[in-house]
């Protein structure tokens, strides 16, 4: 099975600390639709989203810098690797997600699903 990746590229009206909260904070995560959330902004530590639809693990953290995570979707025999960069430019923030190794059959599914159900709402709620 050849593996994918997805790059997308957000710029949002948030400064960097609150479009980093919204990342790692079960209770914004509730809030812009990614609860029942399991989650920290502390490297080693098991995470989960949506109840456990998505789960992993955050490998490398850099807080209000780098967000990158062991991600696994359903029943996937290893993980993919999610990275999310986080730029400062004065009150907005760009956020770039890299997302390597999806299984091919699920490519087309997460990267709309990113846009969808993950990026977009935060951006969404953070700019409200």
């Amino acid at each position: 099975m050849s593996k994918r990746m997805i790059e997308q590229k957000y710029n949002i009206k948030a400064p960097v600390d609150k479009v980093w909260q919204a990342f790692v904070d079960p209770k914004i995560i509730d809030q812009w639709g990614g609860g029942p959330a399991e989650m920290d902004g502390e490297e080693g530590t098991r995470f989960s989203l949506w109840g456990g639809d998505i789960y992993g693990t955050n490998t490398k953290i850099i807080k209000h810098k780098l967000l990158e995570q062991d991600w696994f979707g359903g029943k996937w025999d290893k993980p993919s690797k999610a990275s999310f960069h986080f730029t400062a430019k004065g009150d907005r923030t760009e956020l770039k997600l890299v997302h390597k190794n999806i299984p091919e059959t699920a490519v087309r599914d997460i990267e709309q699903g990113w846009k969808d159900y993950y990026l977009g709402p935060i951006k969404e709620l953070l700019e409200e």
